[in-house]
């Protein structure tokens, strides 16, 4: 019993930060997607395979019992398949699991388009497949990266990979859920919690770019610091001008009047700089480089680093504006949104490998 599986990554349109205090986010699933596979065992072994090396376990009906502390690097798809055996209830099979590496810009940075989301997606949807559960994989996921990052984040990213396309997200309370994952309902639980507050969109008319500044940032430090340093109020007048703003994006990205709408996306990048200094040199440049070309463009995710999203009224201007950022040393994704997390015909051969040289 075997399975081939990606996810797209993700990119934030709007909302940023405000989807944090109970507003509204828009969301895009882009490329390159996380490819994964996963394969039954006879015993209860369980490994996960990753580029830097195999951590191996035991099921159990509490979760995996690790053969020893878990590395930084495994940790997002160890928490989920924790969670995934907590939520399974009961004695289980064991599998093997293989994750590919997120994509890697100049100089080995993270993109920033969600790799710890993707991978935490692709296990639970593993982990369901090898145990023939029926859990709703989206809840499980959000669970399992919220506790991954300490209670932090919006859970915009692991929506958008599993669900794919432009989607339209509000942040979903996972407290109930993990009280139950420590009480052995949480498979009840996850069938009894409300929906996730998540809407699908029509595909955007206007073309979109990315842009990546060449440094990384660090998302959980960045909220951290964020959210220390504004209060209730000011909080719930950010949501409520972000979610005017992020209204008349998502209205521009229909089509139509291309000026409102890069005026719409220019205020929506002012308004999270007043969160602090979220823009760094490198995005200053692209965002100008952008403007220059006749296009419009914010910083994407939690900024500090990482990269922008810009938006062209057309392919060709697209195409212009990223011959420009190319020629000036940016590196830059073409983006379309891709479907979420899927089976695929064909395993990644270096993933069945790493899988086939287990004992």
């Amino acid at each position: 019993m075997e399975r081939a599986l990606s996810a797209p990554g993700k990119l934030f349109v709007s909302g940023e930060y405000a989807v944090l205090w109970g507003g509204v986010s828009r969301v895009a699933a882009v490329a390159p997607r996380t490819a994964a596979y996963v394969r039954r065992r006879q015993d209860s072994r369980v490994h996960i395979c990753l580029e830097e090396g195999t951590l191996q376990g035991l099921t159990t009906p509490r979760g995996v019992k690790w053969e020893r502390d878990v590395p930084a690097g495994f940790s997002f798809v160890a928490r989920t398949l924790d969670e995934a055996l907590r939520a399974h209830g009961r004695p289980s099979v064991g599998f093997d699991v293989a994750v590919a590496p997120g994509a890697l810009g100049p100089g080995g940075h993270k993109l920033g388009i969600g790799g710890s989301a993707s991978a935490t997606v692709l296990a639970a949807e593993a982990a369901r497949f090898i145990l023939e559960e029926k859990f709703d994989v989206l809840k499980l996921a959000l669970v399992a990266h919220t506790l991954g990052q300490g209670g932090t984040g919006s859970g915009g990213d692991v929506a958008s990979s599993f669900a794919g396309g432009l989607a339209r997200y509000r942040r979903y309370d996972v407290t109930a859920l993990t009280e139950a994952a420590n009480t052995g309902r949480f498979h009840a639980a996850l069938a009894e919690s409300p929906p996730v507050d998540l809407w699908r969109m029509p595909a955007p008319r206007v073309a979109m770019l990315y842009a990546f500044t060449g440094e990384s940032a660090s998302t959980k430090l960045l909220i951290a610091q964020v959210e220390a340093k504004l209060a209730e109020a000011g909080r719930q007048s950010f949501v409520e001008r972000s979610d005017a703003l992020g209204q008349s994006i998502e209205d521009g990205l229909g089509g139509g009047d291309f000026r409102a709408f890069t005026d719409a996306v220019k205020a929506q990048h002012a308004l999270l700089l007043e969160l602090g200094p979220l823009e760094t040199e490198g995005m200053r440049r692209v965002l100008a480089i952008a403007a220059s070309y006749g296009c419009a463009g914010k910083l994407s995710g939690a900024g500090g680093g990482d990269g922008c999203i810009l938006f062209a009224p057309d392919v060709k201007a697209r195409e212009e504006l990223r011959q420009g950022l190319e020629s000036r040393g940016f590196l830059t994704l073409t983006l379309d949104v891709e479907p979420g997390v899927r089976g695929e015909a064909q395993a990644d051969p270096r993933l069945r490998g790493w899988v086939d040289a287990l004992v």
